[in-house]
C-alpha cells in the first residue's frame, strides 16, 4: 500500500518544511515520524519508507530509530490514548492498582485498543507530574490525582463521546493523530490554554518565599560547564622516578594500596 497522491503531496510539502529546520536532514527523523503517525495513526511500513526516502537513509535505519522510542506506536492505538503512570510515586499512590481496575474494566491491556477503536491503553513509566500523583494521560494531556473510580468514569466519558477536559492545559482534548501532528511541531494554537502549573507544582516556592529562603550565591570563580579548563588551573601530580611503582611508594596488597 502507498499513499494516495493528495496525502503524498501534503506529507511532501510539510516533510520539507521540518528538514529545513535542521541543518543536517537526518536530524528531522524524530518529527518525520511523528508526521507520518498522524496519517496514519501508527507508524506504517509505508511511513518508514517515506522517512528513509525524504532523508535519504535506508529503511532499517529509520526502523532502528522508530522502534526505540515508545511514543511511536507499531500497530493501531484509538483515537484516544489513555497512559497509566507506574513509576515508583505514582505506583505507591494507587498507580497499580489504577492499572489493574483500568484494564480489567475496559478489556484490553498494554498499547491495546479496544474494538471500537475509541480507547487504548498504556503502561507508562514516567509522566514527569509527580507533585500530582497518581496521574493518568489521554493523547499526552494531563489527567492528575486518578483513582479508580476515576480513570473508570474518565474511559467511559470518552468511549460514549462526552467532552473530556485535562487537569491541566488546553481546554479541549484533541485526537490521537491531531497530538501526533503537534509533536511533528506544527503547533494547534492552544499551548496556552487553560492551567498552566497547578498549586502542587507552586507550593515549593510559595514555601522558600514564606521562610526567607534564597539560592546559595553562584561561584564566580568557578569555571562554567561549557568553559574549556586552561592547562594551568590543572595540578599534575609529580612523576614517577625511575624504578619507583606506579602511584608511589605502596606496597600491593596492603591496606593503603587498596584506597589508592
Amino acid at each position: 500500500m502507498t499513499y494516495d497522491t493528495d496525502v503524498r503531496v501534503r506529507l511532501e510539502r510539510d516533510a520539507k518544511e521540518i528538514i529545513g529546520r535542521y541543518p543536517k536532514p537526518r536530524s528531522a527523523l524524530l518529527p518525520l515520524l511523528h508526521l507520518v503517525q498522524s496519517v496514519d495513526g501508527h507508524v506504517t511500513q509505508d511511513g518508514i519508507e517515506f522517512c528513509a526516502e525524504q532523508l535519504g537513509i535506508t529503511p532499517a535505519q529509520v526502523t532502528g530509530v522508530a522502534t526505540f522510542y515508545t511514543q511511536y506506536k507499531h500497530a493501531p492505538v484509538g483515537e484516544y490514548h489513555v497512559g497509566v503512570c507506574i513509576n515508583t510515586l505514582c505506583a505507591v499512590m494507587g498507580g497499580d492498582q489504577i492499572w489493574d481496575e483500568l484494564s480489567e474494566h475496559v478489556g484490553v491491556g498494554h498499547d491495546e485498543a479496544t474494538p471500537d477503536g475509541k480507547v487504548s491503553l498504556e503502561r507508562i513509566e514516567c509522566n514527569a507530574a509527580c507533585d500530582f500523583a497518581p496521574v493518568m494521560m489521554v493523547n499526552w494531556e494531563f489527567f492528575d490525582n486518578m483513582t479508580p473510580a476515576k480513570a473508570k468514569e474518565l474511559v467511559d466519558d470518552l468511549r460514549s463521546g462526552k467532552e473530556v477536559l485535562p487537569s491541566r492545559g488546553p481546554n479541549k482534548l484533541c485526537g490521537w493523530k491531531d497530538a501526533s501532528r503537534v509533536l511533528a511541531g506544527f503547533p494547534d494554537g492552544r499551548a496556552g490554554e487553560g492551567v498552566q502549573a497547578g498549586p502542587e507544582s507552586l507550593r515549593g516556592l510559595e514555601l522558600a518565599k514564606e521562610r526567607g529562603w534564597a539560592a546559595p550565591p553562584a561561584d564566580v570563580d568557578a569555571p562554567r560547564p561549557d568553559e574549556p579548563v586552561r592547562p594551568s588551573e590543572v595540578s599534575d601530580p609529580p612523576p614517577n622516578e625511575p624504578g619507583e611503582p606506579i602511584g608511589g611508594d605502596v606496597k600491593p596488597g596492603t591496606q593503603e594500596g587498596r584506597n589508592k
